[in-house]
């Protein structure tokens, strides 16, 4: 008998897999959640507080977390083995091979899914935003204009980036902000990124109550016209992906707007612009910003969003995604996405 040392381990610890599994996935809440406290990550993880409390232990022993009053943390040795152990524990867990199939039938560059479901966790939001903070660091060359949009998924994203110094980076809103809660609209979210990692950014607003003759003399305003040359200029955009319906919604979008946008049969929404099922604009707001033509030629374009209720919504603007997309998406979506392709 020839057995592997690998092999010869499991043979004495029979256990070993499972335990490297649930030290990984609490290794991994604590970064996404930290500082957090033990009876919260106890009821996030599912564990016993016992159990919580025994895995801490055994990861301060080796110097994995950090455990203070405000909570619990990981060290830059626990991120470390995170970091190293993340493309094997993918594989294993099925993952890689979901994402891979869903960029492969979408026909973009690359999808990357967390586990869960966004819908039923906001944990699953917050590995999310880790995720595209992570991809977004190791692409971006440092002297880059960055584009980005209102929205949860990528306001989750900045509080990821606080390692980082990017001082040539300049973030600025993807399009006016219109009608969403201040905490979540572009202007709000690139001066976040801007402060996380010590770029800069440029904030417009655009009044959205303009009439259709006010909104062509607006463009030429200096500031407008400013924007639209960075537009021009724009070396990645990071966006999110909205429902359709809900964004109509939350815009105060008028009846007969909405009517229209149920008579094209308009599922996602994305830079202002509705999409039908086979990824046609059917409908599009009145404001400044990166138009869809534009977007085909910015070198980086991260789409992030997740959640099984998106389902419909990530196929609708996908299908005419330029193809250097990169999807950070969750399970719920990715599974759902799938079942409908």
């Amino acid at each position: 008998m020839n057995l592997s040392f690998y092999e010869a381990q499991l043979a004495l610890v029979p256990e070993l897999p499972l335990l490297i599994e649930q030290r990984y996935q609490m290794l991994k809440l604590i970064k996404a959640s930290g500082p957090v406290g033990r009876r919260t990550l106890s009821s996030m993880s599912g564990y016993s507080e016992r159990e919580t409390r025994t895995m801490l232990d055994l990861m301060k022993e080796q110097e994995l977390v950090h455990i203070a009053k405000e909570g619990v943390s990981t060290t830059e040795k626990g991120i470390e083995v995170l970091f190293v152990l993340h493309d094997t524990m993918e594989e294993k867990s099925g993952r890689r091979q979901l994402a891979n199939e869903l960029a492969e039938r979408l026909g973009i560059l690359k999808v990357h899914v967390v586990e869960g479901d966004s819908d039923d966790s906001p944990l699953t939001k917050k590995l999310l935003g880790m995720q595209a903070a992570k991809q977004f660091r190791s692409r971006i060359k440092g002297n880059e204009i960055v584009a980005v949009t209102g929205g949860s998924s990528v306001a989750a994203i900045p509080s990821f980036m606080q390692q980082d110094e990017l001082p040539n980076v300049q973030f600025i809103a993807a399009r006016g902000g219109v009608g969403e809660e201040v905490g979540l609209q572009a202007n709000m979210i690139a001066a976040s990124f801007a402060e996380s990692c010590h770029a800069t950014y440029k904030a417009f607003y655009y009044p959205d109550t303009l009439s259709e003759e006010a909104h062509a003399v607006f463009q030429h305003e200096p500031a407008a016209k400013e924007m639209l040359e960075l537009y021009s200029r724009t070396d990645c955009v990071i966006h999110g992906v909205g429902d359709a319906t809900k964004m109509a919604v939350l815009r105060n979008s008028s009846e007969e707007e909405q009517q229209i946008l149920q008579d094209q049969q308009a599922k996602g929404e994305a830079f202002g612009f509705y999409f039908n099922q086979q990824g046609e604009i059917v409908h599009r707001i009145r404001t400044v910003g990166i138009q869809m033509e534009q977007l085909q030629d910015v070198p980086l374009v991260f789409t992030v969003a997740g959640g099984a209720s998106k389902a419909e919504a990530l196929l609708s603007y996908l299908a005419s995604a330029p193809s250097q997309t990169i999807l950070i998406t969750d399970e719920g979506a990715a599974q759902n996405m799938l079942s409908l392709m």
